[in-house]
């Protein structure tokens, strides 16, 4: 018991101020205290892939879920999108994009949290689970969206997209990534005038952004990922009920795609991206994961082409 009061009394304050902080990075860059960071640290490139002076067949965009801390790091570090580019090299992928900072501040490289790293490693993943809630809170979501929506244009121009070419952008979203995707896309839409592709596994999100602007959203999941039906189950924006929201008017459109894949979990040994867990075929579930999304690219690519060069 001595323990449990000695954990709360130093934890109260942290998750106190972790609060606020959550707040903060929103409001900051409403009121534009400060500027998101756009610069990378020296050695990591904008995207990889495809030759940056030749146009690819698309850019994708890896939003990862909240293991995601810094510029360089992801939850199965590196894997998936190296699975990616290895299958599909005609791409160009940034994964640098920080779905948990409006102002593009990776958690990891602050001091702070450098030291509650080494000492209380749940606050880091706490601090991006808040920031989830955040961007679904309808008084902070606007601004969020705008936000992150803003950065993922900056990078994308920076990796070379050139506003009104046409080439297809892809938001590969991981579970709470699903609400950033989700919320960037009439940003994107604005700033790039690029055709939007959704692609999520374990999507966790409020279904409340307007996905008008996006060409279509495939959803990957399976019956065991109890993560992502807490999330179907949390906001009344994904029940059947709220026939107004984002999402259902979505679905009712033809927009959403689900692709049933068995016996993924959320997180685990059995999880999308697991490299252990393998289907009867032989492939692991990294492997069946990245198979899916390029497959779905080429797809949408190949259409895309079938419609002719934009005026």
């Amino acid at each position: 018991m001595n323990d449990f009061v000695l954990w709360a009394v130093a934890l109260g304050p942290a998750l106190l101020a972790e609060g606020l902080l959550a707040r903060y990075e929103v409001l900051a860059y409403g009121a534009g205290w400060r500027a998101p960071t756009t610069e990378l640290p020296e050695g990591v490139p904008y995207a990889r892939g495809a030759d940056p002076d030749r146009p690819p067949d698309a850019y994708l965009v890896y939003l990862d879920g909240i293991g995601k801390r810094r510029v360089r790091d992801s939850r199965d570090g590196g894997q998936l999108v190296r699975a990616v580019l290895d299958a599909a090299p005609e791409l160009r992928v940034l994964g640098q994009v920080q779905p948990y900072s409006p102002l593009a501040d990776p958690l990891a490289d602050r001091p702070v949290w450098s030291w509650l790293r080494r000492r209380v490693g749940l606050l880091l993943f706490l601090h991006n689970v808040m920031q989830i809630f955040v961007a679904a809170d309808h008084r902070y979501r606007p601004l969020y969206n705008r936000a992150v929506g803003s950065q993922i244009a900056t990078q994308l121009r920076l990796a070379g997209y050139r506003p009104g070419s046409g080439v297809p952008v892809v938001l590969l979203s991981y579970s709470g990534g699903a609400q950033v995707a989700t919320g960037a896309v009439d940003e994107l839409h604005e700033r790039l005038d690029c055709p939007l592709l959704l692609i999520m596994f374990g999507g966790f999100h409020n279904g409340a952004n307007d996905l008008t602007r996006a060409a279509h959203v495939h959803r990957l999941t399976g019956s065991g990922d109890r993560i992502e039906r807490v999330g179907t189950w949390m906001f009344p924006q994904r029940w059947p009920l709220f026939r107004g929201s984002g999402w259902n008017r979505a679905a009712r459109e033809g927009k959403i795609t689900v692709h049933r894949f068995e016996p993924a979990t959320h997180v685990g040994p059995r999880s999308y991206i697991s490299r252990t867990a393998l289907l009867p075929d032989g492939r692991s579930h990294l492997t069946h994961t990245a198979d899916t999304v390029v497959a779905l690219i080429r797809a949408h690519c190949s259409g895309h082409a079938e419609e002719g060069p934009r005026p």
